[in-house]
């Protein structure tokens, strides 16, 4: 939801306040301010223009030269808008300014002709397209004529303004206002609250001669009115009224039309108006939709509505999808002359079901089905009412019509002090809290330590006494209540899980690798990739869009997006880890198994070159070696197995990662054709089953000081088959190497020209240290006898 700044000005003096300053305030209230959006933020030097004069450019078929007043002087601009004519008032960019991208303008010329500056739309100084008038969509704005040449533009599109952009919960749709938000704001200064009341000008013809109105279902519609308004004259609304709609994310179709949307960011209402002349009978019927009954909504779409839609219908004529959106059949357009407003409540649940049945969720539909005021039904129809009298010049007949009607719920508590400071900690007296309560414009009656409070109907969230505790705890400041323990409490622990967890997040971060956070829900394909052993799929009943309709079953997919999504902005070197849950399906009607993974990925260079070193890409030892430092960290004993089993990954470049005799994980090489197909890099990665590593046996790991006598290496070079692998003969060698063989370290691997084919050289370098004593020569022999004959029994290999 935005709010904006200057509108809410109106309500609530906020000249002492900054925009930042009360997101601040608000955030640590209880209604998150996401960010504060300026919309001029990053431009400058545009301006208002008159075209005094406009030719065809002689050396093209859609270019214009014109001349054009800038207030100071008259200057040449070329412009290829549709829409440029003379004696218009435009959006001037000048020389040296930046517009929406950050990009400057500069003189130039245009096939031959000067121009000084640039005739601008309003997507190119920031105006969203989604918002922009149907009528300037392909062209330049056009100012109202009242616009002053040479001054700039923001004051007068609104854009000096600043937008509170506002993450409002479920529980507190009442801030779905401008309204609703001033009483909070109001609440959290304790400052005065200024609302004008509504004075309706009504004719003395009744509403009633010209319809009437009933509610088959008064569940389905708990409040249903209508008003009758005739000699309207459709036009554009006024600038002012265009510009709060476009920085509120609405985009503005006409005096009508907009007039309902205004009220509805005001009071949080929603409000239709229909065409009364294409209405087939002036009977209006609020029912539940006739099964597979067509319906042509405003957006052009034929729709087939089903029995649990709730319709309006004129003789029996669908002309709405109740609390949604309306039909084409009867949109107010520029030959409208009299219309029905409508005014109601609807069953939430049942939008809710409609607008996710038919993929057709509105700002209307959000508002319902989270929950109105229903104490400002009427008003903001009379609002409306008014308002379409004074822009449209409509004849506002008397009496709304009402066919169904609640009485707005006034919820009286009682609570008292000792509850509120025993929850929160703090130490308020009755008057302290009678005075947060009256701020939030609820009426308080004290006694003793007893408080009465009377809840308006505008805080339908408000239901307990908690809700009461919560309200004064924000309003007094979470910030200000005091840190202490609930009585017999005991300090907590992290969990083995946890620290592990923790550890496992330091040393990836230490080792440079970024954090990533990839949503758990994606496309079915996406879920089952790099999953060797694929289990059925956790699917969501009512998922957001195709994208996120299925649970993953591997880490890695979502951070090959991330990396994805880099490399498209110029980000090409990359190191990425993530922690996070993995889904598989153990069947119908059961909890979908949970287990938390870890996941790598490296692309581009680990090391860019400087003045005095070389640039290191990254490969798949990076990656292993990445794997290995947090197995040693997590002191587990692994052993790397070579695997050609996972589809996506590398069959030549993957290895599986084993713990205890058990699979916990792979490293490798992303296969060449998912990089080409998908227009990747290469990249390595790694993924690990946490739950399962967490869950091995540890390496006994104990401190031994560095030995006070020296150590002693010997070298041993081996020629062997290219099948034997590293690990194998390291294991070999540190079994067989006797008590003093303290590290083994492989220092050359060379299969070149002067090696017979299918075999490999490696040489070792073996270090011994006793403890103990100093080394004898001997000592070392015999150990480097009985591996070096070992070696030659189990590999059939040559000591070169």
């Amino acid at each position: 939801m935005l709010i904006s700044y200057q509108w809410l000005n109106e309500y609530v003096d906020l000249s002492d306040v900054t925009p930042d300053e009360l997101a601040d305030k608000m955030s640590r209230t209880g209604i998150e301010v996401e960010e504060v959006i300026r919309p001029d933020e990053g431009l400058k030097k545009i301006v208002v223009g008159e075209v005094l004069e406009c030719v065809d450019h002689p050396n093209s078929d859609h270019l214009h030269i014109c001349q054009v007043n800038i207030g100071d002087e008259v200057t040449q601009i070329v412009c290829g808008a549709p829409n440029v004519a003379a004696g218009q008032k435009v959006i001037v960019a000048l020389p040296g300014a930046r517009i929406a991208g950050n990009h400057k303008i500069k003189k130039s010329k245009m096939r031959g002709e000067a121009s000084n500056g640039m005739l601008c739309a309003l997507e190119e100084i920031g105006i969203s397209a989604s918002v922009t008038p149907k009528e300037y969509a392909d062209g330049i704005y056009i100012l109202p004529n009242n616009a002053i040449p040479g001054e700039s533009v923001f004051p007068l599109l609104g854009m000096d303004d600043a937008l509170l952009d506002m993450a409002i919960t479920p529980n507190r749709a009442d801030a779905l206002s401008m309204r609703g938000t001033a009483y909070e704001v109001a609440a959290i200064y304790d400052k005065e609250l200024s609302m004008k009341d509504v004075v309706l000008e009504e004719i003395a013809d009744l509403t009633s001669d010209n319809v009437q109105a009933r509610v088959e279902d008064i569940q389905a519609a708990p409040v249903y009115t209508l008003r009758y308004i005739d000699h309207i004259k459709v036009q554009p609304s006024p600038m002012w009224l265009q510009n709060r709609l476009m920085n509120m994310g609405i985009r503005p179709v006409n005096n009508i039309v907009d007039i309902t949307n205004y009220m509805m960011l005001e009071y949080g209402q929603p409000l239709h108006a229909y065409d009364a002349s294409r209405l087939n009978a002036k009977n209006m019927v609020v029912r539940h939709a006739h099964e597979k009954e067509p319906f042509t909504t405003l957006d052009d779409e034929e729709r087939t509505l089903s029995s649990e839609d709730i319709v309006i219908a004129s003789d029996d004529k669908v002309v709405a999808l109740a609390g949604v959106m309306g039909g084409k059949l009867t949109e107010v357009h520029d030959g409208t002359s009299a219309i029905l407003l409508e005014a109601g409540q609807f069953d939430p649940i049942s939008i809710r079901r409609t607008a996710k049945r038919h993929n057709l969720r509105t700002d209307a539909s959000a508002r319902f089905e989270k929950g109105i005021n229903v104490a400002a039904i009427k008003e903001a129809s009379n609002a409306a009412a008014q308002m379409i009298h004074t822009l449209a010049e409509g004849h506002v007949y008397r009496d709304m019509l009402i066919a169904s009607d609640v009485e707005p719920e006034y919820r009286t508590l009682t609570i008292t002090t000792d509850r509120i400071n025993g929850l929160l900690g703090t130490q308020l007296s009755a008057d302290d809290m009678a005075h947060l309560f009256e701020a939030l414009r609820f009426e308080v009656k004290v006694d003793g330590e007893q408080l009465t409070v009377t809840v308006p109907p505008r805080r339908w969230d408000i239901s307990i006494d908690a809700d009461l505790v919560e309200e004064i705890g924000r309003l007094y400041g979470y910030d200000n209540l005091p840190s202490t323990l609930p009585n017999g409490a005991t300090a907590g622990q992290l969990s083995l899980q946890q620290k592990m967890m923790r550890r496992t997040k330091a040393l990836l971060s230490g080792m440079g690798l970024q954090e990533a956070i990839s949503y758990a829900l994606t496309t079915e394909e996406k879920a089952t990739s790099f999953v060797e052993n694929k289990a059925d799929v956790v699917k969501v009943d009512w998922p957001m869009s195709e994208e996120h309709a299925v649970l993953r079953q591997s880490i890695v997919q979502g951070l090959i997006d991330d990396i994805d999504y880099n490399m498209s902005r110029q980000n090409s070197n990359l190191a990425f880890y993530e922690t996070g849950t993995v889904f598989a399906s153990q069947g119908k009607n059961v909890m979908p198994q949970e287990r938390q993974h870890l996941g790598i990925a490296l692309t581009g260079e680990w090391r860019t070159a400087t003045w005095n070193q070389q640039a290191v890409s990254v490969d798949f030892f990076t990656a292993k070696g990445i794997v290995e430092a947090w197995l040693n960290d997590m002191a587990l004993d692994a052993t790397f197995v070579p695997t050609a089993e996972i589809a996506e990954m590398h069959p030549g470049r993957t290895a599986h990662i084993i713990v205890d005799n058990q699979v916990i994980g792979f490293v490798g090489q992303i296969h060449p054709e998912y990089e080409a197909k998908h227009d990747l890099p290469e990249i390595f990665v790694a993924e690990i089953d946490l739950t399962a590593a967490f869950e091995s046996p540890k390496m006994n790991q104990t401190f031994k000081p560095v030995s006070k006598y020296p150590a002693v290496t010997r070298d041993i070079a081996l020629l062997v088959d290219e099948c034997i692998t590293n690990a194998d003969l390291e294991k070999c060698l540190y079994d067989n190497g006797g008590r003093f063989l303290k590290q083994v370290r492989l220092f050359d691997l060379y299969d070149g020209e002067h090696v017979e084919q299918g075999k490999k050289s490696m040489a070792y370098q073996l270090t011994f240290v006793n403890d103990e004593a100093t080394l004898t020569d001997d000592e070392i022999d015999q150990s480097m006898s009985k591996l070096t004959n070992k070696l030659i029994e189990q590999f059939k290999l040559t000591i070169r």
